[in-house]
């Protein structure tokens, strides 16, 4: 796939892979400039020197299917419903950040002497964080849950949107050659671009579930594993062949099956490939960094990242301010996101090709890119150093009242709520945890008293006094995140009584794995009441409708635990479901049956008692004749 990388070199990659991350991670300066590093010594201003800057090159264009896999994830993440409720601070705070900093950077551009379109460029690329860099170190640092790390991870979330159509766009700010024709082939190549994106968009929203459902029929793994691999290269194919980035072909593919019930399976198996790439990606970086310019202009590569950091850090500062945050935590927020980004590098890459900036001028950014991620956590731990009291009292969760014998509800939506307002109704206390500040807002306007804080996380457990409580409630909406705080809860607590609701079977079988048993599915018992007002309005009797009812539920309790066996096997449990209908029909002619001859069995001793009656009442009038 790469020329001229022999096996050896590809042992030496996967070294690097293999050692720099882990050490960077135990070193606490991040796995990306662990790889970064890892390149930049072995490309050819390393010690070994083990590979050209022509192979550096070739493997970096390899690697960036790695940006691409990311844009596929990022695009399986990104559900509307997630996005509508992030809105005001991804597109407001977001888009001011971006809007404001490549602006404010392109007029730095323009005073070097750059064009204007490649100034804009230029401030638009450097406008890009890095979001796997800025969310690890927040991550590890433990303020991604904090009030500055949410408003970080809008803003993040914001530039990768925006760098989709960046990369799209890229050719419209090239300088172009004086001529006829060359507005009209733009515009016909933006119609071209338009029509390829809406029939892929119309494609795969009414194929490519329906095709993974018919690959995971075969229950060959191997096959889904190729068909999500195929679905990245084959819309990136198509959208390069219409003149369009493969980054926004797999950021397409992944929006489009964002809400397809095989999404987890699909992350599952495309996330191995991209965390390879990626990081493979990130080593190749450091093989292609010309690190020649460090040497033969300091002075203005340092000027550049300074210049770089400090702009990013002003501007986010006040717009964070702008957003309600103090001034430390806005401060935070500013060193998280003050360097450039993976997109960058790519971007550089794409304005080189498109001839709006130079390839020495390409190199010099990417370099000063790559110190401003080096900078990253050592400013964040200076900055903690230096004033260790407000970076200590930020935040991670809201302060929550000591309490002792309390119900832990985790989850506060419609669900958690009906539990809250019962317990508070009996003079029972309990404390209340939502990972939405929004909705933690709303429900104190209806006078609900709920806390910011995510259950699955250990340290917000041990705030709400979990190893005090006498139970908790998981009424959290998503699966993954109720399972995850079921996992935590079973081995941290393993006394504490754990009180679940399943959003479906699955759910309950997954539940029921963990050894969770006091399960309730949300629509069933909602479900069965309805079903009894039902029966009775179509003329059953109360207690031919209270025994259908009963048999039901015993009957479909009893199939859940008998599916649990099987639960990983569709077809298994698809071939019950069919048999289901039969056995249930059965079950309810058994119970009329049994009906009728208690019935009759009634009849006969009503009227053998009512003949006894009469017979006793005679016999007197026999004896008195």
């Amino acid at each position: 796939m790469v020329p001229n990388v022999t096996l050896s070199d590809i042992t030496a990659l996967l070294a690097a892979l293999a050692i720099a991350g882990p050490l960077a991670q135990w070193l606490g300066i991040g796995t990306v400039l662990g790889y970064l590093t890892a390149g930049v010594l072995l490309g050819p201003f390393g010690l070994p020197r083990l590979f050209s800057s022509y192979e550096a090159n070739e493997i970096l264009h390899f690697a960036e299917f790695g940006v691409v896999l990311l844009l596929f994830l990022i695009g399986l993440e990104l559900r509307p419903k997630r996005l509508w409720a992030m809105r005001t601070a991804i597109f407001g705070l977001g888009g001011a950040q971006v809007g404001v900093t490549a602006l404010a950077l392109g007029i730095v551009a323009i005073a070097f002497g750059m064009s204007w379109r490649a100034a804009m460029f230029t401030g638009l690329i450097l406008a890009l964080s890095s979001t796997a860099f800025a969310l690890q170190v927040l991550e590890e640092k433990g303020e991604l849950s904090a009030r500055h790390g949410r408003l970080a991870f809008a803003v993040l979330l914001f530039q990768d949107l925006a760098a989709i159509p960046l990369i799209a766009l890229a050719p419209l700010f090239a300088v172009k050659a004086v001529g006829t024709g060359g507005a009209g082939m733009e515009v016909f190549a933006a119609i071209k671009a338009l029509l390829v994106i809406g029939a892929v968009v119309l494609v795969g929203h009414f194929l490519l579930d329906h095709m993974f459902r018919l690959i995971a029929r075969t229950r060959v793994r191997d096959a889904m594993t190729a068909a999500a691999l195929l679905t990245v290269v084959g819309v990136s194919l198509v959208m390069q062949q219409a003149g369009v980035s493969a980054s926004l072909g797999a950021f397409l593919a992944g929006a489009l099956l964002s809400e397809s019930s095989y999404r987890h399976q699909l992350e599952a198996d495309i996330k191995p490939f991209e965390g390879l790439l990626l990081g493979l990606f990130f080593t190749a970086i450091g093989m292609s960094l010309n690190l020649s310019l460090l040497v033969q202009k300091p002075a203005l590569v340092l000027a550049l990242t300074a210049m770089l950091i400090i702009v990013k850090t002003v501007v986010l500062m006040r717009l964070g301010q702008s957003h309600g945050l103090e001034a430390g935590p806005a401060r935070r927020l500013g060193l998280a996101l003050s360097q450039g980004g993976e997109f960058g590098f790519l971007l550089l890459s794409v304005a080189a090709g498109a001839g709006i900036l130079l390839r020495g001028e390409a190199d010099l950014l990417a370099v000063v890119i790559t110190l401003s991620m080096a900078a990253t956590p050592l400013l964040l731990t200076a900055e903690q150093r230096l004033m260790p009291a407000k970076a200590n009292a930020m935040p991670l969760y809201d302060p929550m009242p000591v309490n002792d014998g309390h119900v832990i509800i985790a989850g506060f939506g419609r669900f958690g709520q009906i539990v809250a307002r019962v317990l508070r109704g009996k003079g029972l206390p309990f404390t209340a945890l939502d990972i939405s500040a929004e909705q933690v807002e709303l429900v104190k306007g209806f006078g609900s008293k709920a806390f910011f804080g995510d259950a699955s996380r250990p340290e917000i457990l041990d705030a709400a006094q979990a190893e005090k409580a006498r139970a908790i409630v998981i009424a959290i909406d998503d699966i993954e995140a109720s399972m995850r705080t079921a996992e935590l809860v079973k081995s941290r607590y393993p006394e504490l009584p754990i009180m679940a609701r399943a959003r479906n079977r699955n759910h309950a079988h997954r539940l029921l794995d963990l050894g969770v048993t006091a399960i309730e599915r949300e629509t069933f018992l909602s479900a069965l009441e309805i079903t009894r007002r039902l029966l009775k309005a179509l003329g059953s009797t109360d207690k031919d409708v209270e025994r259908t009812i009963q048999t039901f539920r015993a009957h479909d309790e009893r199939r859940l635990v008998e599916d649990y066996k099987h639960y990983s096997d569709i077809e298994k449990l698809q071939a019950k479901a069919r048999t289901d209908v039969a056995t249930l029909k059965s079950l309810f002619e058994e119970d009329a049956t049994e009906a009728a001859k208690a019935l009759k069995a009634a009849r006969a001793a009503t009227a053998a008692g009512a003949a006894t009656s009469a017979a006793s009442a005679k016999e007197p009038r026999r004896s008195q004749a």
